[in-house]
């Protein structure tokens, strides 16, 4: 086993112990305001595009027009999701996902799996790490920096990442998720969909 995942199973054992009390909090909370499902679950590419289900907490609402197709993301993302966001304790079930080897601590961010025939040969070298809760362009911008630029920071972490490297992603993030910063795209509800642009 190599050091990078003992120390995600490590971690993310003591945060889930840790944040116990809190999750079973949001999930009450959650549950209350928006109703079943408590959990988001969508299928991404994880490990070299391999297949699995991320866990979050449910941030929007499950509203639709009179076409019988749900309302845009904007409209459905509400005063407790927008929260839940900027604080990314939506995030906090991904910790599932790490101890069960799907994820990482902190590596690229996990898409959608809509996004793999679109990425060029070197964008799609982000997939040659586990997908992490957390990484080097969330850190560097979030979802404020455009796809070329996120992804070149993806392949950067890809060919750069270590322990030392790692630890220090992780304490940045903890000041960024109490700053609330680059949570979402300008004009957006999160961001824009990628489509494919090679800039």
């Amino acid at each position: 086993m190599s050091a990078k995942r003992t120390l995600d199973i490590l971690i993310s054992s003591l945060l889930l112990l840790l944040t116990l009390p809190l999750m079973g909090l949001v999930t009450v909370v959650v549950r209350i305001a928006l109703g079943r499902p408590v959990f988001f679950r969508q299928q991404r590419p994880g490990y070299r595009g391999k297949p699995f289900i991320l866990y979050k907490f449910r941030t929007m609402a499950e509203t639709f027009g009179a076409d019988g197709r749900p309302l845009p993301d904007g409209e459905r993302l509400g005063p407790l999701g927008r929260w839940l966001r900027r604080t990314s304790l939506d995030e906090l079930p991904e910790l599932l996902n790490v101890l069960r080897g799907e994820m990482s601590l902190v590596g690229p961010r996990p898409l959608l799996t809509s996004y793999l025939d679109l990425y060029t040969a070197e964008q799609a070298r982000r997939h040659e790490v586990r997908p992490g809760i957390t990484g080097w362009a969330q850190i560097n911008g979030r979802n404020i920096v455009s796809w070329a630029d996120q992804f070149k920071m993806d392949v950067w972490y890809v060919d750069h990442h270590s322990l030392g490297l790692d630890l220090k992603i992780m304490l940045r993030t903890v000041w960024l998720v109490f700053s609330g910063k680059g949570v979402n795209e300008p004009g957006q509800a999160t961001r824009e969909k990628f489509t494919g642009d090679t800039g």
